[in-house]
């Protein structure tokens, strides 16, 4: 039987991590090897998920499971909670998936590094890009992409403009991201469609249109509305400071 103390040290790892903690985790945290094997074998109290990756015998088997251990693969000594972007952010197809935008399937486990890194796991792809601040949120436990930073990542990747539309649609249509935000994010990509370079609410407007979504002229004009009072405060600074 293992101590007592020790189960409590794997409790508490895998409390904060939706019942999931990892060997090094468990390693780190002065939990022997041999012990840790014993409790992982046939029958006791770990149930491996993924390489490394290991569920708590009685604790709920979370939602997304399989996404969860293969972000936590990605830096697998360090707790859930003291992460940061740079140990990577869920993103593409697996952030849209995560949020219920769109109906891409997400086979395939796409994660955001700044960094390089590697994977041998076939199912993982990792994208090496920067995200800012403003790019991502926490969703149910998880750092993810922002909506409006994935679609431009999907479109980016060559994703069916019609399968993109539908996850901006979904977004704006749920309160997820508004269209100003999906404009922004576009605009690296407008010169690419033959639109004019920058312009990413015309993008906006054309992948909406090809869904033909009802509320296609209501978000325009609001995105419009938006622009032009982010436009005319930045033009009037420089009278205000002069006076």
């Amino acid at each position: 039987m293992a101590r007592t103390s020790t189960v409590r040290r794997l409790a508490e790892l895998a409390e904060d991590q939706w019942g999931l903690v990892t060997r090094a985790q468990a390693e780190k945290a002065g939990v022997p090897r041999s012990t840790f094997d014993r409790l992982a074998a046939d029958g006791s109290i770990l149930e491996r998920v993924a390489h490394g990756v290991y569920h708590l015998a009685g604790a709920p088997l979370p939602d997304h499971a399989e996404l969860r251990a293969a972000w936590l693969q990605l830096a697998p000594a360090v707790p859930a909670w003291e992460r940061t972007p740079e140990q990577g952010v869920v993103s593409h197809r697996s952030a849209a998936a995560l949020y219920g935008l769109g109906h891409l399937p997400a086979d395939i486990h796409e994660f955001t590094l700044p960094s390089r890194r590697q994977t041998r796991r076939a199912d993982v792809r990792i994208h090496r890009r920067p995200i800012a601040a403003h790019e991502w949120i926490e969703l149910r436990g998880l750092p993810v992409t922002r909506p409006s930073r994935i679609a431009a990542d999907l479109l980016g990747d060559h994703e069916d403009p019609g399968a993109v539309a539908a996850v901006i649609v979904d977004a704006i249509r749920g309160g997820r991201d508004d269209p100003g935000a999906f404009a922004d994010s576009l605009a690296p990509l407008a010169a690419r469609f033959g639109l004019r370079r920058g312009d990413g609410l015309a993008l906006l407007r054309w992948l909406l249109e090809v869904v033909d979504d009802p509320d296609t002229a209501q978000w325009i004009n609001e995105t419009t509305a938006h622009a032009m009072r982010h436009t005319g405060s930045r033009s009037a600074s420089p009278s205000t400071r002069s006076r």
